[in-house]
């Protein structure tokens, strides 16, 4: 069983900055890729940014530029440095890791952008 834990959102101005962060915990052999999505109201989930082992990250249009993946000393954790946030960055983010074919999501966090 593999846990995925979300924390580091909150409420920011445009142009601010937040940092997320996802640790994954339990039986864990091997990762293979790590990311994050999100989800606004009435949208569907999109991917937002990934890094897959021994790859160079990806990144959604929208955010190339202002986010940031990057994966921790702790091979099990990912962070995602979000920076020049925008209102229509707002949504709940999700962290999703894939574990050979098995996919395991967080409970999602939620990333509010606004004056």
């Amino acid at each position: 069983q593999v846990q995925v834990v979300e924390s580091g959102g909150g409420l920011v101005q445009p142009g601010g900055s937040l940092r997320l962060s996802c640790a994954a915990s339990g039986t864990i052999f091997s990762i293979n890729a790590m990311g994050w999505y999100r989800q606004a109201p009435g949208k569907q989930r999109e991917l937002v940014a990934v890094v897959t082992s021994g790859s160079n990250p990806n990144y959604a249009d929208s955010v190339k530029g202002r986010f940031t993946i990057s994966r921790g000393n702790a091979k099990n954790t990912v962070y995602l440095q979000m920076n020049n946030l925008k209102p229509e960055d707002t949504a709940v983010y999700y962290c999703n890791v894939r574990i050979v074919t098995s996919a395991y999501w967080g409970q999602g966090t939620q990333v509010t952008v606004s004056s």
